[in-house]
This record gives structure tokens, sequence and C-alpha cells, in this order.
């Protein structure tokens, strides 16, 4: 494995790094409660976790970065500095900043820490890299909105090192720089307060008539990102770190996804994966992926602009994956037909106007088939008993579209690893 290629991983909390650490992460990045952290709502971590989170990390040659991304008032600079310095004598590796001023009171202060610039900065062309070199950033976390040609392109006009975003939420305006949630409820997403409104249901009104969207209600929420298939490529265009998303997610995400990155960046430096072939999941690695979390998986902006690829308009949050359709519904049994594996205690949801709240859902207590009662099923006809009088007085057409949502057996598995 070629130690020049990182995977960064997120860690909002101590399981998180835990998960991190024992699933092939070269290095974590993490917020601080004590604020400048564009992800205020992640549990995070206190000034006085530091230098026994760095030594950890240090102690497994894992690298652990902070990140001061938010934009800085001027009656915060005070505060800023006394955190600056706290920073680096707890032996951070790097801390990240969004603003121009944050950048230029770290090399005034402490000169010896690195800096990266966040991917908010919203850096685009090898112009601009040069332009915030001067400042003395180290690495670039590139604009998640430019595809892997643009990419090749910066890399051969800049020797900055790279970083770019390969899994996870996206956000629907300029790599995050987001008015809507001030705008909507004082709230600025550039300070580490996003309300998600590109999550919510919209309606499309056009020369002033409403139109008829069907089930595609969710206009502004993007797909997540996934590119484990785009690896080869990405390291090709010269990109150094790769970035994992999800400082509010669990330690069975870190866990699962960094086990997948992992094995990718291996298959690519050995040459195992190649820009052609990629790095392949099976449909049980794709799934247990998307079961951890996923809005449904797309390449993002990687492979170019694709909009209804990168937002298809029905769904927000995450679904999980396509289990089967129904076909018919028998008192408290209902029949599925399978296209992947169901066992007891799965979570499951069935398909309808999450807008108004209307889906049904539950944990499977029992599965049949052909009056065999079974622990686990692969594919096929089988009867689901969900909680008792769940299903009572419902009515559920056949081809209603079932997803499971949680599988237990996975979340212990990962649990295990960290």
């Amino acid at each position: 494995m070629d130690s020049a290629i990182e995977l960064l991983a997120p860690a909002g909390n101590w399981d998180c790094v835990g998960a991190a650490i024992e699933n092939g992460a070269d290095a974590v990045y993490f917020g601080l409660d004590i604020g400048f952290n564009a992800r205020a709502r992640a549990t995070n971590f206190h000034a006085s976790d530091l230098p026994r989170l760095m030594e950890l990390l240090h102690r497994q040659s894992v690298r652990g970065y902070v990140t001061l991304n938010t934009l800085i008032f001027t009656d915060e600079l005070p505060r800023l500095e006394e955190n600056v310095r706290l920073l680096a004598a707890a032996g951070v590796d790097a801390v990240l900043v969004q603003d121009i001023g944050a950048a230029r009171l770290v090399r005034a202060i402490c000169p010896g820490l690195e800096l990266h610039a966040s991917t908010q900065m919203t850096l685009t062309t090898a112009a601009a890299i040069e332009q915030v070199r001067e400042l003395g950033i180290q690495r670039v976390v590139l604009a998640r909105e430019l595809s892997i040609r643009e990419i090749e392109r910066i890399r051969s006009e800049t020797t900055m090192p790279l970083e770019v975003f390969v899994h996870g939420a996206l956000c629907v305006a300029y790599s995050g720089q987001c008015l809507t949630s001030e705008s909507l409820g004082g709230r600025s997403a550039n300070r580490g307060q996003c309300a998600q409104a590109c999550r919510l249901p919209y309606d499309l009104i056009c020369d002033g008539e409403l139109q008829d969207l069907g089930d595609v209600r969710y206009l502004l929420s993007p797909q997540d990102l996934a590119a484990h298939e785009l690896i080869p490529q990405l390291l090709a265009a010269g990109v150094r770190s790769l970035k994992i998303e999800g400082r509010l997610k669990t330690p069975e995400y870190v866990a699962n996804v960094c086990q997948h990155y992992r094995r990718a960046i291996d298959a690519a430096v050995s040459g195992v994966a190649t820009s052609i072939q990629g790095y392949r999941l099976t449909d049980q690695q794709r799934r247990e992926l998307e079961l951890s979390f996923s809005r449904g998986l797309s390449p993002g902006w990687l492979e170019g602009c694709d909009h209804k690829r990168l937002v298809p308009g029905r769904s927000s949050s995450k679904r999980g994956v396509l289990l089967g359709y129904t076909k018919g519904l028998d008192r408290q049994r209902l029949t599925v037909d399978l296209v992947c594996p169901l066992a007891l205690g799965d979570g499951i949801v069935l398909e309808g106007d999450r807008a108004s709240g209307s889906e049904i859902g539950g944990r499977v207590y029992e599965i049949w088939r052909a009056g065999r009662r079974l622990d686990r099923a692969d594919q096929g006809l089988v009867e689901v008993m969900l909680q008792r009088g769940l299903l009572d007085g419902v009515q559920i057409p056949d081809g209603v579209a079932v997803y499971k949502t949680d599988d237990p057996q996975l979340t212990k598995r990962l649990r295990r690893s960290f």
C-alpha cells in the first residue's frame, strides 16, 4: 500500500474514532465543541479530550485533523487565537479552514501548524489554488462539484496536494455555501447550523401555474456520493487524500464505509482494480454499504453533470435497499416477492408518501414459506409478519416496493470490528 494515498474518515465521537482506526483509515477529521465547526450538531470533542485523542491516534499511526471551517466574526478572533494555540500545543496534524482571515491568523501565530483549505473555500481552478498557497495552505479539499476530468486539469497546473470527497452526503449548494437555511430559519450553514432545507419537499410553479410533480417532490435533495468504482481514476488524476463525509453518522457507518474504501484503495494501488475495471462491490457488499446510510448512491459530479441522476426527487432521507414487492395481504401476513435476503429482526418499510408520514414499517417478527417458519429467506415469495395490529384495516395493493431499512446482524458484525 502506497503510504502517500490517504483514506480520511469522519469522527463525530470516540466510537467513530475507534471504528476509523480499526477499519483502515489513515487519518480522521473532527470538530471541537468550542465552536468554529461546520458540524455543530455532531457530538464533537472537548478541548480537554485533545491530548488523549491525539495520543491514541498517533499511537496507531493515524493522523488527526481539526475542523475550524466556519466563517469567523471579528469579535471572535481572540477566542479563535486561543483555540488555535491549544490545537498546536495538543499536536494536531492539521486544521481545516474556510475563512481566509482565519488562515492568516493561524499562519501568523502558529506557523508550524499545517493548514488545509476546506471544500467551502470553493477552489475549482489551479489559479485559485495558487492564490491560497500564499496564505500558507498546504493541502486543498477541492470543491465537490468538479469532475475527474476537471481534477486532472487542475493537477496538471499545480503541485498542491489535493483531497477529494469520495463518499457521503452532497450539498445542493456550491460546496456547502448555502444561504437557504439562514434565510428560512435563521440558522447559517456557514456557521455550523445547517437546517437541511434541501431535504424538504417542494412545489414547483412555472409561469404562475402549479406543476403536477407526482411523487417527485424532493427537488433539491441530491443522492449520496459513492466513488468506490472511480478510485483508480481519482488516483491517476493525482488525488492523494480520499475523504468520507459523515461526522453526524454512526460508528457503524464509519466502520462499514472505511472497510470498502480501504479495499478499493488497496486494489487500485496494487493494480487489481484499474481505470477500466474499477473496484466492483458484490451485490451483498453494495447492500451493506447502503444499509449503513444512503439516500441512494451516485457518482455525484465526478462523471460530469447529470442532474436527474443526482436528484431523482423521490426521497430525501435514508431508505435502505430494495427488498422486494408486495404480492398480497392476508390479515396480518404480508406476501413479499424478495429480491434480496431478509431475516428475523430486520427493519422494513413499504414505499408510501414520506412527506405526509404515511409510510408503514416495522420489525420482521415472522417469516413463512409454504407453511414453514423460517429464520431467513434469500429470494422468492415469502409471508412476513410485523408487529401485531400494524396492518389492521390497511389496504396494500400488489407491486408496492418494500425496502430493508435495518439489519441487526450487520450492525452487530460492524460493532465487533471496533
